[in-house]
């Protein structure tokens, strides 16, 4: 994947006299700032997601013109790639926090990953169609210093990160997938067990209404873990 720094580009329309007054907006509204554009552009994915997002509604919702968000931001897809790094900001464990060994390190940070994207659901979709942004090459990077520093050979190390991503990818789409009401998860269990003769395995086990997705994702987790340390 091509990694590219987010952001607006250098090249915008030139004027002259350019002041502090240039970017306040009429009728007492606060000073527009890029800060500001992107925390917008984050409430109004939450709220419509991808679909959702415009110039003209991202405008409205800062009481701007559109025209003035150009000062800031190239286009739509620009203010994607902001928002989408923004929320993926990783900025590690309390500093209260007990040492622990490389392992925690990683489920920490994975861990706080898929709580962000089922945060903002949006972000599954744009992180894998997008170029990478600083704050997602930072996990990545911290990632990969971990893994390194706890042995895992180079040669290794990219399987490693991608067979990570994969995994927390995949159960965060899962968990937003498999969000049932009481009403299917009751027609469901019905059909499965007139199905138990067929699915012995899966009636047995309850694949199909385990709700403890925190456990599910720790205890997969745990198991791909202990498949890289034996790699060292």
């Amino acid at each position: 994947m091509a990694a590219k720094e987010n952001g607006a580009r250098s090249r915008r329309p030139k004027r002259t006299r350019v002041d502090s007054r240039s970017t306040v907006e009429p009728r007492g509204e606060p000073t527009l700032t890029l800060e500001r554009i992107v925390a917008a552009a984050v409430e109004l994915l939450d709220a419509q997601g991808i679909d959702g997002l415009s110039m003209r509604r991202l405008a409205d919702r800062l009481g701007s013109g559109v025209m003035s968000l150009y000062w800031h931001v190239d286009n739509k897809e620009g203010v994607f790639d902001l928002a989408l790094d923004s929320v993926l900001e990783y900025r590690g464990p309390s500093q209260t926090a007990e040492a622990h060994d490389w392992r925690a390190d990683i489920a920490h940070i994975l861990e706080d990953w898929r709580t962000i994207m089922l945060r903002h659901p949006w972000s599954v979709s744009l992180l894998s169609s997008r170029a990478l942004g600083p704050n997602i090459l930072g996990r990545l990077e911290a990632l990969s210093s971990i893994l390194s520093r706890a042995g895992v050979a180079d040669a290794d190390l990219n399987v490693a990160i991608w067979s990570l991503w994969n995994y927390v990818m995949g159960a965060t789409i899962t968990r937003a997938s498999f969000d049932l009401s009481d009403t299917d998860r009751a027609a469901a269990r019905q059909r499965l067990t007139h199905l138990s003769e067929r699915y012995p395995t899966i009636e047995r086990s309850r694949l199909l209404f385990d709700d403890d997705w925190i456990g599910t994702f720790r205890k997969g987790l745990d198991l791909l873990l202990v498949g890289l340390a034996r790699k060292q």
